[in-house]
């Protein structure tokens, strides 16, 4: 779906958030690879940036993958991307929520705020990208950065939320932009096994689920400075 999409809604720059890639946990090489090839900019990991094994030694062979920003500074990989198309400069981060989050990591609003100082004049726009779990987080850092990014977008949930909006002085904002995958499911896995666990409590293995595949997303319009001037949910079903 994402040439023909590009093509259509002649979109410039791709971000992809890609840490359940490989069978819902983590992400590999090859697959970030696949996805770079698909049409896919730029990689953004979240807390399963880890769950492959060798993927801490793979990162740094991949210049268009970058891990949260608010791990420690001691963590391999990019903390952010710069991307450029046409003379616009596009600067992209995540940072991770600490609410009901399992990996542990710094503020988010305090490594953001460092993050943009320290490129401060690097960039013409900003895509900040929020993996977390609680709205109220993503909200916050959405209000926090007002202003001083293109856009706000949250991820981790799965499921795509209905408050897509234009913050004060130009910033977009969307809870979360929901999941590229197979909607039929429960999160991305077989219904049956994740009802079955609900019930009785007896562990099961959640398969990845095959039903319903869509693509989901925001489109994010900006003007020449970086401010947004609208954002759009998307959601596509593969033929």
């Amino acid at each position: 779906l994402l040439p023909k999409l590009r093509a259509e809604r002649g979109i410039d720059f791709v971000i992809a958030n890609g840490e359940n890639a490989a069978a819902g946990a983590g992400i590999t090489s090859v697959i970030c690879k696949t996805l770079l090839q698909a049409g896919v900019d730029a990689i953004t990991l979240g807390d399963h940036v880890w769950d492959q094994k060798g993927f801490e030694v793979d990162i740094d062979t991949l210049p268009q993958v970058c891990r949260p920003a608010n791990l420690p500074r001691t963590s391999p990989g990019r903390a952010h991307l710069i991307l450029e198309k046409n003379g616009f400069r596009l600067l992209v981060f995540t940072v991770l929520g600490r609410s009901f989050m399992g990996l542990k990591a710094e503020c988010p609003f305090l490594a953001a705020d460092a993050l943009l100082q320290d490129v401060a004049g690097q960039f013409d726009g900003a895509l900040v990208e929020m993996h977390a779990e609680a709205t109220s987080e993503k909200q916050a850092l959405g209000w926090h950065l007002a202003g001083r990014v293109s856009a706000v977008l949250g991820t981790h949930t799965h499921v795509a939320t209905a408050d897509a909006a234009l913050l004060r002085q130009h910033t977009a904002f969307m809870c979360d932009v929901g999941m590229t995958g197979p909607h039929e499911s429960v999160l991305g896995r077989e219904i049956a096994p994740v009802v079955g666990r609900f019930l009785d409590g007896l562990p099961r293995r959640f398969e990845v689920a095959t039903g319903d595949v869509r693509l989901c997303g925001a489109l994010v319009e900006v003007d020449p400075t970086g401010r947004a001037e609208k954002i759009e949910w998307l959601s596509l079903r593969a033929p």
